[in-house]
């Protein structure tokens, strides 16, 4: 396991000391210059000395150099949702971590958490850069030494990305490139990609398994798979030793156990969000009620069928397969609990887990929608030894609505 990161000292420039007293005019005082001169010389030395046993005498950032003991670890995407929560993880563990974001869909209020929280030099730092420029994200790998990647940072609605596919082309797969090319180049070696169960469109069979035909049927799951082959191809050839790991995971909700981050979506992007925070807008008065699209699916009740995984499990699945990433090799993994629940399920366990009385309108499907998606997690068990801890959905549902509650506006209202 890491260890904590040391402090880091700044180089200084030393010179030699003129003694309180001392007077170059005075000829009477000439016999004690030269004892003078010695022991200020002794004493510039011993400074020397001190100085370059310090982390900093290089004058290099900390962030700049690798560290024996110590993992360094760029979280694309890190102050969005799930990507501050596997920051906070990574921290907690000991990793030093470098979040990169160009801010769109994330919070800097999350990362103002993770700062106070980790305030230690050389425990986090954050980079404003957006990952489609890559000028920009060539000089992020060559002025920091990283380890590894966690790659969150993507657009992430299926609905919007049926209004806008080039959007999502562009964002999810060209930006993967950009970081894959980056990484080759500066001979970064490990890579934890955040890939989603979309890419598997609406198998035949349920629950879904890793070998399961990846069909995706909108622009979201299929520019994920695009980033996925991409990955993949690069690790067939014979440039490349690289270490990754793909998980593909399914609907995430809940929240920080102890209350310190949560899901704080643009107000513009709602209408594209999560169940989760559609319910927890309604039960706050935001919106006047929630939207169910489709009640016609060949499901039990009508709706959807989801597999709902709490945030805190995820980023366990992500911090287990960092830990098991070896040279040369792949591993992909379905992060779920195994457990389909419908939408009206979910409704009813916001409504219990709110207290409030929440209109329920139904609706046309949403384009790019499939009836009934659960995962088969048995190979991560096996392989990573992880297992979803918070499968109780209700609860996962309070703990989120603990913060939603504390910060009706997002992170402006902390």
């Amino acid at each position: 396991m890491p260890t904590t990161p040391r402090s880091r000292s700044q180089a200084r420039t030393t010179r030699p000391w003129i003694l309180p007293g001392m007077d170059f005019a005075d000829s009477r005082r000439k016999p004690n210059f030269t004892g003078k001169i010695a022991v200020a010389a002794a004493l510039t030395v011993m400074c020397i000395i001190v100085l370059k046993q310090s982390p900093g005498f290089s004058g290099t950032n900390v962030f700049s150099r690798h560290e024996v003991g110590v993992t360094h670890v760029l979280v694309t995407g890190g102050a969005g949702y799930i990507g501050s929560h596997a920051t906070l993880r990574l921290l907690k563990d000991n990793y030093r971590v470098t979040i990169v974001d160009n801010l769109s869909r994330g919070n800097m209020g999350a990362v103002r958490v993770l700062q106070r929280l980790f305030p230690q030099p050389g425990r986090l730092q954050f980079i404003y850069d957006d990952l489609g420029d890559a000028k920009a994200v060539n000089k992020l790998f060559s002025e920091n030494a990283f380890d590894a990647v966690m790659h969150f940072a993507a657009v992430a609605y299926v609905g919007e990305s049926t209004m806008e596919p080039l959007r999502y082309y562009h964002n999810i797969t060209s930006n993967t490139l950009t970081v894959l090319e980056a990484m080759a180049a500066h001979n970064v070696n490990t890579l934890i990609y955040s890939s989603t169960c979309a890419t598997y469109g609406e198998p035949d069979t349920m629950p879904i398994v890793e070998t399961t035909p990846q069909n995706p049927i909108n622009p979201y799951g299929k520019a994920k798979k695009m980033a996925e082959d991409i990955i993949l191809d690069f690790t067939k050839s014979k440039k490349s030793n690289m270490a990754v790991m793909i998980l593909r995971y399914f609907n995430v909700i809940g929240s920080d156990p102890e209350g310190r981050l949560g899901e704080a979506p643009r107000p513009e992007l709602r209408e594209h969000g999560r169940i989760s925070g559609a319910c927890f807008d309604a039960a706050l008065g935001i919106i006047s009620g929630l939207k169910i699209r489709g009640t016609d699916y060949p499901t039990t009740d009508g709706t959807c069928i989801r597999d709902y995984i709490d945030v805190t499990d995820l980023v366990d699945a992500h911090v287990k397969a960092l830990d098991k990433a070896e040279p040369g090799k792949v591993g992909i993994y379905n992060v779920g609990t195994g457990q389909g629940r419908s939408v009206k399920e979910f409704v009813e366990a916001c409504k219990k887990a709110t207290g409030a009385s929440i209109k329920v309108d139904y609706l046309a499907r949403r384009p790019g929608d499939y009836a009934e998606v659960y995962s088969d997690p048995s190979k991560i068990h096996r392989e990573l030894n992880w297992t979803a801890q918070y499968t109780d959905l209700g609860q996962s549902l309070t703990q989120a609505w603990k913060w939603q509650k504390a910060h009706p506006k997002g992170y402006g209202s902390a």
